[in-house]
């Protein structure tokens, strides 16, 4: 009594003391996450439930990694014989560097870091990929699942497991342990999205003719 006022709590403090509504919502899918997805990290190493068909994971890893596309597709675009067949693989070109570029500002951003039971044996790694969020692997699966879907004439069982070849490798990256799963989901709308700026600014040789002129 008589003493001094209490002063009174910081902002912060306060709102440590009472969290809204969306900050306990995020929490609480942020933990669902993180346990969800331990408990998928079934291939995560050897010794893991599934620890024997981490080799063929890996496999998967690769046909999604963008190194392979990127090699591949400079390939086919040196060697075509085609015009129509240049003007897709180019921009093939241009969606796989678009989304190199995406997935790498993201990460540089969100900085969230690699599941803690992931082990650093990835193929060929930059230095955002100790990056979790979002998983380029996804992003790549959508984008290049959506463009193979949109500008080659396939059969319907080979658009089937172009479909099924997304969802294998994106699953693959949560029994890996290389992500969470918000991350794969992330990478799969980030992907989705990605194809239709490549739809939007589509190069041909009448809006990029110097390009073509490479060739």
């Amino acid at each position: 009594p008589g003493g001094p006022a209490a002063a009174p709590l910081p902002e912060e403090d306060c709102m440590r003391l009472n969290p809204s509504f969306v900050g306990i919502a995020l929490s609480s899918l942020l933990a669902i996450d993180l346990w969800a997805s331990k408990r998928l990290g079934v291939c995560a190493g050897e010794g893991s439930a599934w620890g024997s068909a981490r080799p063929l994971m890996k496999v998967i890893e690769v046909s999604g990694h963008g190194i392979p596309w990127l090699l591949g597709t400079f390939y086919g675009l040196c060697h075509s014989d085609s015009s129509a067949a240049r003007e897709v693989l180019l921009n093939l070109l241009f969606a796989l560097l678009l989304d190199l570029m995406m997935v790498a500002v993201v990460k540089g951003l969100v900085k969230r870091p690699r599941p803690t039971h992931n082990k650093m044996d990835m193929f060929v790694t930059i230095s955002v990929d100790k990056y979790s969020f979002p998983s380029g692997h996804a992003t790549r699966a959508a984008l290049v699942c959506r463009f193979v879907l949109r500008h080659l004439v396939l059969a319907v069982p080979l658009r089937v497991l172009v479909v099924l070849w997304a969802l294998i490798v994106s699953i693959s990256r949560v029994m890996l342990g290389r992500h969470n799963m918000t991350d794969v989901l992330f990478g799969l709308v980030l992907g989705y999205a990605l194809y239709s700026v490549v739809e939007y600014c589509w190069l041909s040789p009448l809006n990029a003719p110097a390009l073509f002129a490479l060739w």
